[in-house]
């Protein structure tokens, strides 16, 4: 077990870090470019997650920057009582111990995972995937170099090079303390890691967001919001996938019609359910299953709903418990919608697409929970802690 460093410590290998970065950033990118030109996928959103260019290396710098910015989370107040016998009770935030984070293809990862758990007291053990691997090494190298030279142990960031069964194997019976797991990636990643590991496992990835157009829509608002979603960044997992239009919005089928002219100005493939793709230009749902798909796509489905109540069923029934928006200029409907719909995150008049640490103002992300338990949406700096008690007496026994 390492010992908690003093936050000055912390602070100083994070900011060491952040030149490191920029130094060997020409570097980075080099090795990169042989990470892309090796991969011999052909899923776009694996290769945009996959690519660094000058902007990556930007961001994950303004991360490990802003990171030693932030509050200690560590040893954090939260509730303190005085005994009738005179003890005195605290508890505090306290690290987790060991995070593993597995993660596919993304080395940005790499940095702000690391940076999170390394500046809340926790060792990260990173397991990401083959197809980022020489960008991910040269990454953690540059962490090793940033820990030694400010005098702290080199495995606070560790790398785990394994294979399928080896992480199978890991996970099942692993050979070092882990006292929490995140995969983030798809649903496949999250299945297997659900499946095989034996310690406490917070899921992070699926997406399959909605929008709801309800009937008092600003319909330019709507237009934006959908095609801002959906074509923005296809990879994340805040995209949209989903339309719900209220079948009582006024000018409804010029409305159906400007969003299909918009989204295949994008190249988006567009499904309809059998209400809308009867009037308009585009393919018929082969199946209701394709309403719980995430994805990751230039692809999206456009169904009609009766109403407000309908459409949050339809949400909570079909969703990854990610992120809902409605559009709307009517604040109690909003506020019915948001009340009731069961995703992390719930939006009026805005594009899913902010469901993001550093967009929700906490300056990064270890990653996007849709579990309940025990922290929901974005996993930042002061999530990564669990809690502890200090109990001070003189003597007490009961």
């Amino acid at each position: 077990m390492n010992t908690l460093l003093s936050i000055e410590k912390r602070n100083a290998v994070l900011l060491k870090m952040a030149s490191l970065l920029q130094e060997e950033r020409k570097a980075i990118i080099t090795i990169n470019k042989n990470d892309l030109q090796a991969y011999d996928g052909d899923d776009i959103s694996m290769y945009d997650r996959l690519k660094v260019d000058d902007a990556k290396v930007d961001d994950m710098i303004k991360s490990v920057t802003h990171l030693a910015s932030q509050e200690d989370p560590v040893g954090v107040e939260r509730f303190r009582f005085t005994h009738d016998n005179g003890m005195q009770v605290y508890n505090k935030t306290a690290s987790f111990g060991t995070v593993l984070i597995i993660y596919e293809s993304r080395p940005d990862v790499t940095v702000e995972a690391a940076g999170i758990a390394f500046k809340s007291g926790n060792k990260i053990l990173l397991k990401g995937g083959k197809e980022s691997l020489n960008s991910n090494l040269k990454i953690v190298e540059l962490w090793h170099k940033a820990l030694k030279e400010q005098g702290a142990s080199q495995d606070w960031v560790e790398y785990l090079q394994f294979n399928r069964s080896e992480t199978r194997a890991f996970l099942e019976k692993p050979t070092q303390q882990v006292d929490l797991i995140v995969p983030r990636g798809g649903e496949r990643l999250i299945a297997f890691v659900k499946q095989h590991a034996v310690c406490p496992v917070i899921v992070s990835g699926r997406g399959n967001n909605f929008v709801y157009v309800h009937k008092e829509a600003d319909l330019d608002m709507a237009l934006r919001i959908i095609v801002n979603a959906k074509t923005a960044k296809i990879s994340a997992c805040n995209a949209l996938d989903k339309v719900l239009i209220d079948k009582h919005l006024f000018n409804k089928e010029e409305f159906v019609h400007n969003l299909i002219s918009k989204l295949k100005e994008f190249d988006v493939e567009i499904l309809g359910d059998e209400a809308l793709s009867k009037n308009h230009d585009i393919n018929l749902i082969t199946s209701e299953d394709v309403w719980y798909e995430e994805f990751l796509d230039y692809k999206i489905v456009i169904g009609e709903i009766a109403s407000n109540q309908e459409a949050i069923v339809k949400i909570n029934t079909y969703s990854g418990g990610h992120s809902a928006s409605i559009i709307t200029a009517n604040a109690a409907e909003a506020q019915l919608f948001m009340e009731n719909v069961d995703t992390a995150a719930v939006y009026h008049n805005a594009s899913t697409r902010f469901t993001d640490g550093g967009q929700l103002g906490l300056g990064g992300e270890l990653a996007i929970s849709t579990d309940k338990l025990h922290q929901r949406g974005p996993i930042g700096l002061q999530h990564l802690v669990t809690n502890k008690w200090y109990v001070h007496g003189n003597g007490q026994i009961r």
